[in-house]
């Protein structure tokens, strides 16, 4: 089977507010992420890319394209690497998401954690947002892998959380441990998917060297993961 490159969008506007997106509409790349998104170029130079999917979101579409010019590809959007469906969390602020007693179910028991729909924005389960990804990048690998063959790479453009469930399934992890996962922006993570079972590969590779501790978060969240994927263990935003 082919060899998947989870790449997470850039670092996006919403990410530096401290927001949650979701499927915001105009949520594109700050000027950080834009950099980020051509980098890619460079630290995947003489990657055989036959293939981009993407989210269909604004944040993804953006990163994705340097390096669709240097391939010559044309990148196919493909909803089921879309953004967890947050419904009623969509453009709020992390902090106050944060007090919400849905917050201990995202951190502690994802698997039973469905975020409420609201009149704008449809909400979904954890638990289909992994089922949706999982199946959508196994079709989008079989089709990559059948047109054109077993050592084929393609590279998936999708968000933190979503990328996390992918990889919490490619190591056979339960859903209610993938918190335990960090995903940065414009990180790169790769998985082979064998006739016996999905190999993780590299993961959260930022083609970085050093690493920034985050300042110290408040004691009674300091273990919780930021919903969305946040702006990097690097970052001081």
């Amino acid at each position: 089977m082919a060899y998947c490159i989870l790449i997470r969008h850039g670092r996006s506007t919403a990410n530096t507010q401290g927001v949650l997106a979701g499927w915001l509409p105009g949520i594109g790349l700050d000027d950080t992420g834009r950099e980020q998104a051509a980098a890619l170029v460079d630290r995947l130079a003489g990657t055989p890319f036959v293939h981009l999917a993407s989210s269909p979101l604004q944040r993804c579409l953006e990163t994705s394209e340097p390096l669709a010019a240097a391939h010559g590809l044309t990148v196919q959007v493909h909803e089921g690497i879309g953004e967890c469906r947050y419904g009623a969390w969509t453009g709020r602020p992390i902090k106050e998401l944060a007090e919400e007693p849905l917050w201990r179910d995202v951190q502690d028991r994802p698997s039973e954690a469905t975020f409420p729909s609201s009149d704008d924005y449809p909400g979904e389960s954890i638990a289909q947002m992994s089922a949706r990804a999982v199946a959508a990048v196994a079709e989008i690998d079989a089709a990559v892998t059948a047109e054109h063959g077993p050592h084929a790479v393609w590279g998936a453009l999708s968000h933190g959380d979503v990328i996390k469930s992918v990889l919490a399934h490619a190591v056979g992890t339960p859903l209610d441990h993938f918190q335990r996962l960090h995903v940065d922006p414009a990180s790169v993570s790769v998985i082979h998917f064998t006739d016996t079972r999905p190999m993780l590969l590299r993961t959260n590779d930022t083609g970085t060297s050093t690493l920034q501790p985050p300042r110290p978060k408040d004691a009674s969240t300091a273990g919780d993961a930021t919903v969305g994927g946040g702006t990097g263990l690097g970052s001081q935003s």
